[in-house]
């Protein structure tokens, strides 16, 4: 039986309460995913709680501090799959401490908006493994369950 690689991501909203925009990162790195928009996040490390792994990829990634609020289920009890060796669990997750900055893995970041806008959101070129998680996120802000 293959263990599959755990990874953390960050839904990053500006408010979990009432979620109207989400930060968005693009990739530098690998060449296939170089330009393509994600949430920002990696791996857990061995030993590792799940949150405590998405709080410091936060920090190092974009140097920032959040609150996190509920996971956003995956389809699979590991979370969401990234490919046949990796699933990533989501959190929404709302900055409480400095400002966002492209640290690592990123060349850019972008606040885009989650009502009436999400047509934007839906036309970034996201890595395609977090591209159904965009839409379960733009579903579950439109039920209001976040």
């Amino acid at each position: 039986m293959t263990v599959l690689k755990q990874i953390v991501g960050g839904a990053i909203v500006d408010s979990l309460q009432n979620p109207r925009r989400l930060l968005a990162g693009r990739r530098t790195a690998p060449v296939a995913y170089a330009g393509m928009w994600e949430f920002p996040g990696g791996k857990v490390e061995e030993g590792e709680a799940h949150e405590a792994a998405l709080h410091r990829e936060l920090h190092e990634e974009l140097g920032v501090g959040v609150r996190l609020g509920p996971e956003l289920p995956g389809p699979t009890p590991a979370g969401w799959p990234l490919n046949d060796r990796a699933a990533m669990r989501v959190w929404l997750a709302e900055l409480v401490r400095g400002t966002p900055a492209p640290l690592q893995d990123h060349d850019e970041l972008r606040w885009v908006a989650l009502h009436g806008g999400a047509g934007e959101l839906l036309a970034m070129p996201w890595i395609p493994a977090d591209l159904p998680i965009v839409h379960a996120l733009l579903a579950a802000v439109g039920r209001k369950t976040v």
